[in-house]
């Protein structure tokens, strides 16, 4: 498929509405394009865990091409599934889930077992991993209410896509703490906070 972007400002959003793949017309509070906007969203912060990272050169191979799938998610999602298409647009299939859920495999194989939640931070590249996984989290989240709002016009793989591309950043946040997790601890602090309240209250 060749994309050809000759102008980037064209005026025809600025009544509030905006073309979907098809070239219908919709809101952009439409869940069609709140799902995908959300998607373009998780895109460009897992660029930003490229950027400012600086992952191993193996994890930066896998996002690139995340990245790419991303692209594709979003082109599933901006152009509803109808019957018989004439030109038959890029969908999701079963085989890009199943390629995450390969990788999850690979990279959780050498990790330590958990034996607590862990808290977002560590690295810099494991920080923003952690970042991207939650507007991943909320992307899928997007797309299962567009699915509830339009089920049959939506491709459910895009969300399920999402799920294991969630679980598959949280490990390799991991993967980017090397010298372990960054482990919560429950109520290691309430001590503090009973000692705090004394004192506001004497």
């Amino acid at each position: 498929m060749t994309v050809r972007l000759t102008r980037i400002y064209t005026k025809t959003g600025d009544g509030g509405q905006t073309h979907l793949g098809d070239m219908s017309r919709v809101a952009k509070t439409d869940p069609r394009l709140v799902a995908y906007a959300d998607v373009d969203e998780a895109n460009s912060v897992i660029g930003v865990a490229l950027s400012l990272g600086s992952p191993a050169e193996p994890v930066a191979e896998l996002l690139r091409s995340i990245q790419n799938d991303l692209f594709d998610v979003g082109a599933d999602l901006s152009t509803p599934v109808v019957p018989d298409p004439q030109f038959p647009p890029l969908r999701i299939t079963a085989a890009y889930t199943e390629r995450l859920e390969a990788a999850c495999d690979s990279w959780n194989a050498d990790l330590p077992k958990l034996a607590s939640f862990i808290l977002p931070g560590g690295t810099p590249a494991a920080a923003l991993l952690h970042q991207a996984r939650v507007v991943v989290r909320r992307a899928e989240r997007s797309v299962w209410a567009l699915l509830d709002a339009d089920a049959e016009r939506t491709n459910p793989e895009t969300a399920r896509y999402l799920n294991r591309l969630s679980d598959l950043l949280f490990i390799l946040s991991r993967v980017a703490n090397p010298d372990g997790d960054v482990l919560w601890e429950p109520g290691a602090h309430r001590g503090v906070h009973a000692q705090r309240a004394e004192r506001a209250d004497s």
